[in-house]
């Protein structure tokens, strides 16, 4: 993970950290910020109501070097699974993934077995989703982030360290 993350710093003034639920965002997140001087920002769900395109251009304009755990790609893979549908448009999402790039930007997307991320979220939180979720949620992030890829920079990267 060091050599990555030394890599993306060297880099990136704007790290945006996808993948799934147990894959090592935070991890990740934290690292980059205690090592490399970036500014952590979490995106926890946005309540129902609220203007979710306005919050991510918010969080990113914000000054400074930022890593991001969590971001609107994430509303682009749970929420069609989980709610049924996207809160943002496709012209909202490709002005956000031109400000990531338009910042020297790069979007992470960590990835693990389904196997491993259950296995971790069961450790960690005493429950996990069905592989099957896990599976669909993994197959989301591919179909989301090659989109995202044509408006900026997206690297995959395998995460080990998630088991």
């Amino acid at each position: 993970m060091s050599a990555d993350l030394a890599m993306w710093a060297d880099r990136y003034e704007v790290i945006v950290l996808e993948g799934c639920d147990g894959v090592g965002k935070t991890t990740h997140a934290e690292a980059l910020a205690t090592g490399y001087g970036y500014r952590r920002v979490h995106a926890d769900r946005t309540p129902e109501g609220a203007d979710l395109f306005q919050r991510h251009r918010s969080i990113l304009a914000l000054p400074g070097r930022l890593v991001l755990d969590r971001s609107f790609v994430s509303e682009l893979v749970y929420g069609p699974l989980l709610y049924g549908r996207a809160r943002l448009t496709q012209a909202q999402t490709v002005e956000l993934t031109g400000m990531v790039a338009d910042r020297q930007g790069v979007l992470v997307h960590l990835t693990a077995r389904p196997e491993q991320l259950r296995a971790r979220l069961i450790a960690r939180d005493g429950t996990a989703p069905t592989l099957d979720h896990l599976h669909k949620l993994a197959a989301s992030y591919l179909v989301v982030l090659a989109e995202l890829a044509r408006h900026a920079t997206v690297l995959k990267v395998a995460n080990a360290e998630a088991a």
